[in-house]
């Protein structure tokens, strides 16, 4: 960690989550997915991690074209399934190979994603001491099949759709806190994009990043470091969020 967490976090009440990639692994999820089917012509096996990467990519870039615009955030399924058609079309993947069927299914498994290996226990440890909950960006049906599916223990979940704001707009933040009571100085943001956590802590809030292999492909760490209140790593063999519940709850 980058700063010690009871010094730094002292009147936090409540850790407030981003959800998909932050503790969940979309990306062996979707993997998983595309790898059910058969690969379609002319991609092969070695060329689907690039895919699902892409495929997360362009999500953010139309979310954020949207914010820019002050456009109300579109469903997030439909998001999905115009930029799976985009890059398909793209690589030469036709209907007739990855029909309607199969697309729908692969948009419908970002519902069901795997948790990181240090994702339950750390927030089941939070939980003990703290509120826990869920602020991204989405539709409710999602966060409650995401959270299902990851068996993640989380005590409410926000959404976009549920505030009628998009992160990282400083609206979704500040309805999120006064749901649950709390001042923006009495509530951690924990999230493993940094877009995210500048807009929280422009509102006031304490800042958490943890720092995930699949996310952040283009930030610098070392200056994510000196933005934020506290940096877990959480890549392989650390052990991320529990870290962090470890110190704050001990």
């Amino acid at each position: 960690m980058a700063l010690s967490p009871m010094h730094v976090l002292e009147g936090v009440q409540a850790f407030v989550f981003d959800l998909m990639g932050t503790c969940t692994d979309w990306h062996s999820s979707i993997l998983a997915a595309m790898r059910s089917h058969l690969i379609p012509p002319p991609l092969n096996d070695s060329d689907l991690p690039a895919l699902a990467a892409a495929w997360r990519a362009g999500f953010f870039e139309t979310i954020f074209v949207s914010f820019a615009a002050g456009d109300q955030a579109p469903d997030i399924d439909t998001v999905h399934a115009k930029v799976l058609d985009k890059l398909l079309n793209e690589r030469g993947v036709t209907l007739d190979v990855w029909d309607e069927e199969v697309r729908e299914r692969l948009v419908k498994a970002w519902h069901l994603q795997l948790p990181w290996p240090d994702s339950i226990e750390g927030i089941q440890k939070l939980k003990e001491r703290y509120m826990v909950v869920v602020l991204a960006n989405g539709t409710t049906r999602l966060q409650l099949d995401i959270v299902r599916s990851s068996r993640l223990p989380f005590d409410m979940l926000f959404s976009s759709q549920l505030l009628q704001a998009t992160k990282p707009d400083p609206e979704i933040y500040s309805k999120a806190l006064d749901l649950i009571g709390l001042h923006p100085e009495q509530a951690a943001m924990v999230a493993a994009h940094a877009y995210d956590l500048r807009a929280a802590a422009k509102l006031g809030m304490k800042t958490v990043y943890i720092h995930r292999p699949t996310e952040d492909p283009d930030e610098d760490m070392a200056l994510i470091r000196n933005q934020v209140d506290i940096f877990i790593e959480g890549t392989k063999c650390s052990d991320g969020l529990l870290e962090l519940a470890r110190h704050v709850c001990s």
